[in-house]
């Protein structure tokens, strides 16, 4: 095609000159001598018909055209199919996998990490193998095509070309392997910080209640810095090497022209159009070499990404849950024996929990543990149930070692009813389904009776069908504890492990339980760990725990006489009591009454006490989910909320820019950079298409001139992309991940300044606010940072563009234009229905991070029922919607992508051929139709390159909408340290008024009912009643958790509703009866308890003496800096007890709100404990929840709470005198009705 315009050029160039003519296809000169050129060739004319050659290669490029729309269609479609089809495939073994692995493991992982990895980390996978591969193929084929036509057209000029290919191919696997790099220690530092973020919306309660918010936040930016400066290098090794690569291909232009021209002019080996052929044949080529970067810097982040979850798969759990091997036995007696069995936990290796331990539990007897908390009762349980395997000796089972059994029959044998149990957030009926698979609805309703919860459930307004909330959040502990203890029933194990299984429930419950365990006890093996040494009395044997080792074993009586362990815990609890008969009834309600509560729930029933978990029941994060609680309940009024909220109006693109404020110089560098580079297109265009125009001059010096001076202006234009690429990439790198950074800050800082009541919506459970923490900031990104760059980038491309066009020639620009809007709709289409996509896929990819996070959460409770599987299917089921949706995405992104590819082929054809047209009829320089066309077809192409960042862009502006609806949410309750009024004489004085309340997400249920109680500055309140009454409601009102519906809290006078909250939470410390802790080492706990300044050691140490933990303390390896584990996960409850009061006594408070702060405790430790309270009480306002009556026997006020109201109070003489409920309770254990 150059060929016939060079050659009618030089024919019409010819022709000017008055005296030629043409004839015969020959020109002659007037006087009919034929004319020659210098080299004494005659110069043919008229053959060139330049419309019908300009028709002829119209038809090429419209074949061309549609033969690309058919291929490009099946391109996109199947490998977004089998994408997703992979990443769904590698979702469930990844998740399979996870669940199979061995209990030991999930102590060294955190749970918030393994759901970003099944989030974030498969989506990059996703993308690196999607249509990235496809366009990664497509890009190196033309690669290998391109220099093939070279090849054949021009070998001398490709070798030269090839010669410079080295340097960029050089380049390009340096930078895919630093991206790959900086990428992992990116999502490393981004995986600490999520698991920050999960940790601290888990134990919100705590966080407010000691006003950690600030310190939290700051904790969790210093995780954020780290990803930052990671994601800066990133950008600018990006940046340096789009420099260079850009900067080889002009000085490649610049080499190829010249030697190309030489070869035209001087050789004459090549022809223009065999030059332009050879040339754009390697140029393609290695342009698309140089796209095809891009493709390797997602599969190097895929590579990366997929490195931990492939390293996960290969991993070969120790032991593994859905192993079909082992030997099930044909009859099971129950004899359990440990053999010099020496253990320790995986995360702990330097602390023996079980040192050489033997002793044998015979079938069908009922076999009491007792002792110290950390002597490892707990942790022998664990090995029955085969979480852990001994590092040395054996268990045995009927004279097998467990580990030769199979290991999913070996726990179907098993029923255990943990201290606080877990629940799955479905129905009553469902959770107790869990014991076993294929029961009746008869086999429940037995299951439940005998467990005594079956009135309670048939009271419910949804009966079997309630759903409990996470984590059982809807029930009180003593009806999880019901619910569990039938769940283990519906098993009828031949094993039955009771590990304080009646500690949540008051006396008349605690007593039919008692009984109905006692009967399902009969004939089954049956391990039973107590605190309370009034449960196990009727147990066959006793074996005393000490250090890891049983020290000692018999009945009752005999343990007594030997004066050792069981001894001396009897001694120490009688002590305790206070009646007078020395071991008889009194002691024997108070033990259970206190136990009551021994596990009550947490923030449902609302405390602030905030369950960590049991060592036993769940896995390191266990409670990442339970802690939101109140959450599904169904009334309908959810499900409105739910759509109301999805449609979110996309955020205005100016409040995104004003987030990334602050970084304006960087910006305006930045798009500098991108607008230099945008107009390197059109000048390219310009210097092209002058270099085309040089073959038709005749002169043959001006010729060469011409190409010299053409040539060192390309030189001149790859120094300045080399200097402006890499400004570009730096700037923007730098502003974006700065924006990234604060905008995760800010909405984590906001979610922390909400109410408590926001936490129990289950939309804004733990794992879904992490989640979106993570995701969301992170695509704001889609519309600043680069994306600015590729914009500014694209705009001047296209105007400076138009404007040479335009300026050329007007005519043939309309034409090809008309082409523009079709590409331009196409783009639009494709992002408005993808926008649509990810919505649904959002919301689908939820739910199943939702079964993922719970079953992650809770795998302890999970392995203990074998119900691993069907969690597994649980998930696999909520991957279908996703599944499908990706189908329909594949197919319409395949549609406008093979669509758009073929636009461009007509528009040549369309361009080419009206560009002859107009040479012909208007004698326009063919010089100038190419200028034109290379200009605006570059210009289409940013348009194109400008319209696929669309579907980021409209992403990132819903991103951004639902990170602003956080940012601008109001809390019902302000954290603002201005709001709200402070004094200085805090004396403790407070009065309940009339106070109604119920739960926001639980309108129906009444839990204070005009409750009225005050207490005087310096005395201490107890509230008794049984579980659900709204005792621990009473002390969130005062903790400003939520404020009464009617009626008023006073304090010092004062309506809490106008006081400052952080001012009023710093005046009241608190211990719970499930302390939280954090995940850092036990001084920062201590010193967590007061967050406004920073806490000396001295004072930790004195705070520490003061609750009993000093001693302990200085027997740790590490002391102070020892780490206690998630949720404190490495030391015992009672441990945990103590730095949960000396947090509480570094604080200093007016008031103490003592939450069954010792009802976890065993005799020792509570001895202890309860005399570190006593001291920390002295002088304080203190407000007492117990259900074990000796413990506040010396109370000044004793509340007796029922209903959400106080039915009588006085002083426990008074109240004894007056021989009302108070009485019943203390003599006889009757329940308050």
């Amino acid at each position: 095609m150059t060929n016939t315009f060079v050659a009618y050029e030089i024919e019409v160039q010819a022709l000017k000159d008055q005296n030629k003519i043409c004839n015969n296809n020959t020109i002659y000169w007037k006087n009919d001598s034929i004319y020659e050129t210098p080299e004494n060739a005659s110069v043919y004319c008229g053959r060139v018909d330049i419309e019908a050659e300009m028709t002829m290669f119209a038809y090429y490029y419209i074949a061309i055209g549609l033969g690309v729309m058919f291929v490009s269609y099946f391109q996109i479609v199947f490998w977004m199919l089998a994408a997703s089809r992979q990443t769904d495939r590698m979702r469930k073994t990844y998740f399979r996998k996870i669940m199979q692995m061995e209990i030991g493991w999930f102590d060294c992982i955190s749970v918030g990490e393994l759901n970003t990895r099944m989030s974030d980390d498969i989506n990059k996978i996703n993308n690196a193998i999607a249509d990235q591969v496809s366009i990664f193929i497509e890009r190196i084929s033309t690669f290998v095509f391109g220099f093939m036509v070279g090849f054949i057209g021009g070998w001398k000029l490709t070798l030269v070309v090839i010669a410079v290919s080295p340097l960029i191919g050089v380049a390009a696997g340096l930078m895919a392997m630093a991206v790959a790099r900086l990428t992992g220690r990116e999502l490393m530092s981004y995986a600490k910080a999520g698991a920050v973020a999960d940790e601290v919306l888990s134990s919100i309660r705590t966080v407010a209640a000691f006003g950690g918010e600030e310190k939290e936040a700051e904790r969790y930016d210093r995780n954020l810095a780290e990803a930052q400066i990671w994601g800066v290098k990133k950008g600018t090794i990006v940046g340096i090497f789009q420099g260079y690569l850009w900067c080889i291909v002009f000085f490649c232009f610049a080499l190829a022209f010249w030697y190309g021209s030489k070869l035209v002019i001087d050789t004459k080996e090549l022809s223009p159009g065999t030059l332009i052929q050879v040339f754009f044949g390697v140029l393609m080529a290695a342009m698309n070499l140089g796209q095809a970067s891009p493709c390797l810097e997602a599969f190097a982040s895929g590579r990366a990404a997929a490195k931990n979850i492939f390293d996960t798969i290969d991993r070969e759990p120790e032991i593994d849950c859905f192993s079909k091997e082992g030997h099930k036995l044909e009859r099971v007696k129950g004899d359990i024996e440990f053999h010099s069995v020496t253990f320790y936990y995986p995360s702990r290796p330097e602390v023996k929990i079980l040192n050489d331990m033997s002793m044998q539990i015979k079938a069908g007897e009922m076999t009491a543990f007792v002792g110290p908390s950390g002597s490892g009762k707990s942790t022998t349980i664990q090995l029955i149930q085969r979480f852990y395997d001994p590092k040395e000796g054996m268990v045995t089972l009927d004279g097998h070692d467990i580990r030769t059994l199979n290991i999913h029959w070996l726990r179907s044998l098993i029923g255990i009813v943990e201290q606080e149990p877990i629940l799955f957030s479905t129905t009553i009926a469902e959770n107790v389904q869990f014991g076993r698979p294929g029961v009746t609805m008869e086999d429940i309703i037995r299951a439940t009776k005998e467990a005594n919860a079956y009135n309670f459930i048939m009271d419910l307004p949804q009966k079997f069908d309630t759903l409990v909330g996470e984590g059982g959040g809807q029930l009180s502990g003593g009806q999880k504890q019901r619910i569990a203890i039938a769940r283990a029933l519906i098993r009828n194990p031949r094993i039955l492990l009771l590990d304080m299984a009646t500690s949540a429930l008051d006396n008349e419950s605690e007593a039919v339980v008692q009984k109905a365990l006692e009967k399902v006890c009969m004939g089954r093996t049956t391990i039973s760990i107590a605190h309370r040494l009034s449960t196990i009395r009727n147990a066959d044997v006793i074996i005393g725990f000490e250090h890891g080792q049983a020290v000692e074993k018999g009945t009752q009586s005999e343990l007594m006489e030997r004066k050792g362990v069981f001894f001396s815990l009897v001694t120490l609890q009688n002590q305790g009591t206070s009646s007078t008969t020395k071991y008889a009834v009194s002691e024997a309600l108070e033990e259970s009454f206190d136990r009551k509560a021994r596990s009550r729930t947490s923030s449902k029933r609302g405390s602030v006490r905030l369950r960590s978990q049991s060592q036993l029941s769940n896995g390191p994060l266990s409670d990442s989910l339970m802690i939101f609680s109140d959450k599904q309940f169904s009334t309908e009024n959810l499900t409105c909320e739910d759509d109301a909220d999805e449609y979110i109006e996309p955020a205005p693109v100016l409040r995104i820019l004003k987030y990334n404020q602050p970084e304006w110089p960087y910006m305006l560098l930045g798009s500098l950079g991108a607008a230099f580079n945008g107009a390197a297109n059109p000048i390219y265009a310009i210097l092209f298409s002058q270099i085309l125009g040089t073959f038709s001059i005749s002169d043959l010096n001006e010729q060469r001139k011409e190409i010299n001076g053409i040539c060192i202006l390309f030189c001149i234009v790859a120094v300045a992309s080399f200097f402006f690429q890499f400004l570009q990439g730096y700037a923007f790198a730098k502003s974006g991940e700065l924006l990234t950074r604060r905008l995760r800050k800010l909405g984590f800082q906001a979610m922390l300044r909400q109410e408590i009541g926001w936490f129990d919506d289950h939309r804004n459970s733990p794992g879904a606010l992490t989640t979106r923490l993570a995701t969301d900031a992170s695509m704001v990104q889609g519309a600043t940072g680069s994306q600015i760059g590729m914009i500014v980038n694209s705009l001047t491309s296209i105007g400076a563009s138009f404007i040479i066009a335009l300026y050329f020639s007007w005519k043939l620009t309309l034409v090809i234009l008309c082409f523009l809007p079709l590409i331009g709709l196409c783009g639009v289409f494709q992002s408005k229905m993808l926008t649509g996509f990810a919505n649904d896929d959002k919301k689908a990819m939820e739910a199943a991070g939702r079964v993922s996070s719970e079953a992650l959460s809770n795998i302890r409770t999970i392995a203990g029922l074998a119900k691993e599987r069907s969690f597994v299917e649980s998930y696999e089921q909520k991957l279908v919607l996703p599944f499908k949706s990706e189908k329909k995405r594949a197919n319409i992104y395949g549609l406008c992508f093979s669509f758009s590819q073929c636009v461009i082929f007509m528009a040549y054809a369309a361009s080419f051929r009206y560009g002859g047209h107009l040479v012909m009829s208007e004698g326009l320089q063919y010089l100038v139709v190419f200028r034109v066309i290379t200009a605006v077809v570059t210009s289409g192409t940013a348009l194109g390159k400008a319209s696929s960042f669309t579907p980021d862009y409209a992403k990132a502006k819903i991103a951004a909408a639902r990170l602003f609806q956080l940012l601008d949410r109001v809390p019902k309750i302000s954290m603002s340290p201005a709001d709200g009024e402070k004094w200085d004489d805090f004396r403790g004085e407070i009065e309940f008024l009339n106070c109604n309340f119920t739960y926001p997400t639980r309108p129906d249920v009444q839990v204070l009912n005009g409750l009225v109680v005050s207490v005087k500055p310096g005395q201490t309140l107890a509230f008794v009643g049984n579980s659900g009454c709204g005792k621990s409601t009473s002390v969130q009102l005062l903790e400003r958790f939520y404020d009464p519906d009617e009626g008023r809290v006073m304090i010092d006078g004062r309506p809490s509703h106008t006081v400052n909250v952080p001012f009023l939470r710093s005046q009241i410390g608190i211990v719970s009866q499930e302390p939280v802790l954090f995940d850092c080492s036990i001084a920062e706990n201590i010193q967590y308890g007061d967050n406004a300044c920073n806490v000396s050691m001295d004072a930790i140490v004195t705070a520490a003496k003061k609750a009993y933990l000093h001693d302990f303390v200085m027997t740790l390896p590490d002391e102070y800096e020892t780490q206690v584990g998630a949720q404190g996960s490495q030391l015992s409850r009672g441990q945990k007890q103590r730095i949960a009061i000396a947090r509480a006594i570094v604080r200093n408070p007016k008031v103490l709100l003592l939450d069954e702060a010792t009802s976890a405790l065993d005799t020792e430790s509570e001895q202890t404990v309860q005399i570190a309270l006593d001291e920390a009480r002295k002088g304080r306002t203190c407000i007492t929840i117990a259900h074990r009556l000796s413990t506040i026997q010396n109370a000044d006020v004793i509340a007796v709470m029922s209903n959400g109201a106080v039915i009588e109070q006085g002083s426990h003489d008074n109240l004894m005198a007056k021989r009302g409920a108070y009485y019943e309770l203390v003599t006889t254990g009757a329940p308050i009705s």
